[in-house]
């Protein structure tokens, strides 16, 4: 039988952040969201704001104000459900609005703001029903139900099935039977398992389904003992855009891996490389928690000094891990807790399926040991609280969304894009004429720079190949030169040969004197 989870924290439906409801009954309550009895609200003037209530209230004259429901404060004027923002004079709808963008992307919360100080104000009359959606959504989910998908990748041993058994508080990975060592069939390739169950708690009912990798890191040799892994996210990816391009798309199941649960190996020193290359195969395509499996095995000194140098090879390899998103409007309460769980990252937990009396007599779950026991449910002890605390309770809709609006839709952007599906991006854009006027300025004048360098080479080449022309002729006109020089050489001599016989009385031809046979003999 399920044990029932406390579930301490306020939901917030769909997208609509300054609308909540809670859950810790199962009953429906107003969005006013709960007193903080450490500090001391001050109602702020609501005279100009619309009220949410959950009921119909009397019509008053147009003239007179609204009747306002609500808690009543010392100076009786009644509270605003927004006043948990103590000090914070925007309006709900400003509120709301503002919830929807994170302090990281401060162009945007920009823009938010711009667009808001455009919204026209008007004072309500009466009772009107739009404060009633949250209800409406509320009951909506409930009556669907959710959905969950995490994957849990570690070398074998590490308690992957016993920590899960241990988040969900059940036996959803029955005890394995250990076989001898020659029984063993030892895996040839890293295989994908996948369990699924349906949990129910105080009415909720949630769709887990928990993906294991059996045989990861098992091998001597473990080169791409990722690759299966990451082709199964990227198959429940493709699925997931199957279903969204086909033309009925009422029943499309959610198969995404939500979270990635990676199990360290408690050695103490740092991040193994097949860890490193593994995380950075995957930290682009899920959410990726790293934790500290058997922690029970290392000192408090041990386990500090452990997750720095985590957390530096995870810096270092600009691996990303999940963080908790930041909202403009949170408190100081909600921004401490979140602050408090980054800071135990990695989680280093201890995973217990059974009970153990402690010292003091109580029945907890943890682990016995000849020197004491390690109650799981302890903050002391274990990081267990923290990881089922952001997994579960805290931040299970914004692993899903960032699963949908950020990894999603990278991958479906490359994959449409390979295959030669593009969107022009001047479509949505805005145009600022003066921006426009200097883009097409800087284009012209790196358009006019090309023209001026092919300009330039065109040039040069031919100036080259003229230089090579006359070069050319030069060197024949040269070698005819030398060759009409040596004829006027050859030709002087020749001259001069014959004034020297003329000058000597010599015939200009000497004729040889051709000697004969003689047929008389000799005389």
């Amino acid at each position: 039988m399920l044990e029932i989870l406390e579930v301490r924290h306020v939901r917030r439906v769909a997208s609509t952040r300054g609308s909540e409801y809670c859950v810790e009954d199962g009953s429906l309550r107003s969005p006013t969201p709960p007193s903080t009895p450490k500090k001391e609200r001050r109602p702020r003037d609501i005279s100009n704001t619309s009220i949410a209530t959950n009921g119909p209230l009397p019509q008053a004259p147009r003239q007179s104000p609204a009747p306002q429901s609500g808690p009543q404060v010392p100076n009786g004027k009644p509270t605003s459900p927004y006043n948990d923002r103590s000090n914070n004079p925007m309006s709900p709808t400003q509120q709301i609005a503002s919830q929807t963008v994170s302090s990281k992307d401060p162009k945007a919360a920009a823009q938010a703001a711009s667009d808001m100080r455009n919204v026209v104000r008007r004072k309500l009359t009466g009772y009107v029903g739009f404060a009633n959606l949250p209800n409406q959504w509320h009951r909506k989910s409930v009556r669907k139900g959710f959905n969950f998908n995490v994957m849990v990748v570690g070398e074998s041993g590490l308690g992957k099935s016993t920590l899960v058994n241990t988040l969900f508080n059940t036996s959803l990975y029955p005890p394995k039977e250990r076989k001898g060592p020659s029984l063993d069939i030892i895996p040839k390739t890293v295989s994908i398992q996948s369990i699924s169950a349906d949990i129910e708690e105080n009415g909720v009912r949630l769709r887990l389904t928990v993906v294991d990798t059996p045989g990861f890191g098992d091998f001597v040799n473990n080169d791409d003992s990722w690759r299966p892994i990451v082709e199964n996210v990227e198959q429940r990816f493709d699925a997931y855009l199957d279903a969204e391009n086909k033309v009925n798309r009422m029943n499309i199941v959610d198969n995404r891996v939500h979270a990635c649960v990676y199990f360290i190996q408690p050695t103490g020193h740092s991040l193994k490389p097949l860890d490193i290359e593994v995380m950075r195969r995957l930290h682009t395509k899920v959410n990726l928690i790293p934790v500290i499996a058997k922690s029970d095995t290392l000192t408090d000194e041990e386990i500090t000094s452990f997750k720095a140098r985590i957390l530096t090879d995870i810096h270092h390899h600009a691996i990303q891990i999940f963080e908790g998103p930041r909202y403009e409007l949170d408190d100081d309460e909600t921004i401490a807790e979140n602050q408090e769980i980054m800071s135990k990252v990695p989680f280093a937990v201890v995973g217990a399926n059974s009970e153990v009396t402690s010292p003091e007599g109580r029945k907890v779950r943890g682990r016995r040991y000849p020197w004491g026991v390690i109650e799981v449910d302890n903050e002391d002890h274990c990081d267990f609280v923290k990881l089922r605390q952001m997994l579960i309770r805290t931040h299970m809709e914004e692993l899903k969304e960032h699963t949908n609006n950020a990894l999603y839709e990278n991958y479906r952007s490359e994959r449409l894009t390979q295959m030669g599906v593009a969107q022009d991006p001047s479509v949505f854009k805005e145009v600022n004429p003066a921006v426009k006027q200097e883009e097409e300025r800087t284009l012209h004048e790196q358009k006019l720079a090309k023209m001026e360098s092919e300009m330039k080479m065109v040039f040069q080449q031919k100036v080259a190949e003229k230089e090579s022309k006359l070069k050319q002729s030069e060197e024949e006109l040269y070698a005819r030169h030398r060759e009409m020089k040596d004829q006027l050489e050859r030709q002087r001599a020749e001259l001069d040969e014959k004034k020297s016989r003329v000058e000597s009385g010599r015939p200009l031809d000497e004729k040889t004197k051709k000697k004969g046979f003689s047929l008389g003999g000799r005389n």
